[in-house]
């Protein structure tokens, strides 16, 4: 307890209630997994985002002589996932629904089997549709073959810039649920932040494609060539929920990434760590004890001493109360003693 509790219990708690309600605790919980999750949903959506675009670009030069995303658009890409992204994933509030399923253990992974499932089928799935667009976009859309080795404009290259883009937008809503959840649009309009970034987003796509040029190397489409763009992207949210049918026991346990568990000897050591606070802590209370014990001692003596005195005090001005009336009375009898004699 932080008001009502002792300075030695203070020091030798993990938690302290501030405000010794213990209802706090069910919300430093909930805010605790809610953090957790936050974190697992930015590792989600970045790991595939930086998976695909790797591999895209890889392919590509090796295919073509040159990366299909010129490097003005690949900082917009990692603006996307990087700042954006983490502003969106990370400002999720937290619901009670947190508190419904086990807590997590302290060696538990970081990365899961489920969100290793949900990155390499997402994955699988964009690196598909842009190796499609890249290789066969110029039948399927009827354009010219897109030459990368310059920085001319091209509506091949264009169209798949806006497609993976698109495709990155639809997928960080999928990345709001990282533990397998099929209604990934749950409670989306209670943080406005994520509101704000994917309809910011799609404003600044928007007008990088209609109105970027040469700068950004991208050239207008057609309302046709927008919906076949959006229309992939939205995909991504049908993709979803057929990734989530699949069971998370396709993945191996060694392919999990994280903490692993304690060996034995390192069980045995925090256990005599433990063991050795413990003791530590035990003595600390008992010296407090003690040095308590010994105020209360004193308290009681010093209470004591003052009683007595008190009642000495008293005794005396008793004593002297007599002692004055005695003399008056004396000096009274003389007096009339005196004055008997004189008649």
């Amino acid at each position: 307890m932080g008001i009502a509790g002792t300075d030695v219990a203070k020091n030798a708690s993990d938690i302290i209630l501030t405000d010794d309600n213990f209802t706090s605790i069910v919300k430093a919980c909930m805010w605790g997994r809610n953090v957790y999750d936050s974190i697992s949903k930015f590792l989600q959506f970045q790991l595939t985002v930086n998976v695909v675009a790797v591999m895209l670009c890889f392919i590509g030069s090796c295919a073509h002589g040159a990366s299909p995303l010129r490097a003005v658009p690949m900082l917009w890409v990692n603006l996307i996932m990087d700042t954006f992204a983490s502003l969106a994933l990370a400002t999720e509030p937290p619901t009670k629904d947190l508190l419904d399923r086990q807590p997590y253990g302290r060696t538990k992974p970081l990365i899961s089997r489920t969100m290793l499932k949900n990155i390499i089928g997402h994955g699988f799935y964009q690196l598909i549709i842009m190796l499609v667009i890249l290789f066969y976009g110029q039948t399927l859309f009827d354009l010219k073959l897109a030459s990368y080795e310059d920085d001319n404009p091209t509506v091949h290259g264009t169209i798949l810039f806006n497609t993976f883009v698109w495709m990155q937008i639809f997928n960080e809503i999928n990345s709001r649920k990282c533990h397998g959840e099929r209604n990934v649009v749950k409670g989306i309009f209670n943080n406005y932040i994520f509101i704000g970034v994917i309809v910011g987003t799609t404003a600044a796509q928007i007008i990088l494609i209609e109105f970027g040029g040469h700068a950004f190397a991208t050239t207008g489409l057609s309302w046709q060539q927008w919906l076949i763009c959006v229309g992939i992207g939205a995909g991504e949210l049908i993709w979803g929920q057929i990734v989530a049918t699949i069971p998370k026991s396709v993945i191996p346990n060694g392919m999990r990434l994280g903490t692993q568990p304690f060996t034995q000897a390192e069980a045995n050591q925090a256990r005599m760590l433990w063991m050795r606070s413990l003791k530590r802590v035990q003595h600390q209370i008992r010296v407090a004890n003690a040095f308590k014990r010994a105020g209360h001692e004193r308290h009681r003596r010093l209470s004591l001493l003052a009683e007595d005195s008190e009642i000495r005090r008293a005794s005396m001005n008793k004593s002297k109360t007599s002692l004055n009336k005695s003399v008056d009375n004396a000096r009274a009898g003389d007096s009339n003693n005196i004055a008997d004699s004189n008649v």
